[in-house]
């Protein structure tokens, strides 16, 4: 069964990094695009990053555009998102997700809080 589970949120400061994990596994990892999504709290979904299936384009959301990078380890079935000079408004629970026409796959989501 398709299994993304998402490690590396935390408590960090504003300015700080940190880097976001998704393993994958039950799929094959390298065929799918593969997206970020976020959830701040008390709002709605919000698309992040996607990456294509080899790694080669990648796109990103307005709000994290310059300080956000999104990569791929097809030969590790895990996806990234380096996160820095990470804001308040940064704060959310961060979603790895399958996509194949439409976002079909979640992950459980890694909370990333970023506060002084």
């Amino acid at each position: 069964q398709v299994q993304l589970v998402e490690s590396g949120g935390g408590l960090v400061q504003p300015g700080g990094s940190l880097r976001l994990s998704c393993a994958a596994s039950g799929f094959t990892f390298s065929s799918y695009w593969m997206y970020w999504v976020r959830q701040a709290p008390g709002k709605g979904l919000e698309w992040v990053s996607a990456i294509n299936t080899g790694g080669g384009s990648t796109y990103y959301a307005d709000s994290v555009k310059g300080r956000f990078t999104i990569s791929r380890d097809n030969a590790k079935n895990t996806l990234y998102l380096q996160m820095n000079s990470l804001k308040s408004e940064d704060t959310a629970v961060y979603y790895c997700t399958r996509y194949s026409d439409y976002v079909d796959y979640w992950g459980q989501g890694t909370q990333v809080t970023v506060s002084s």
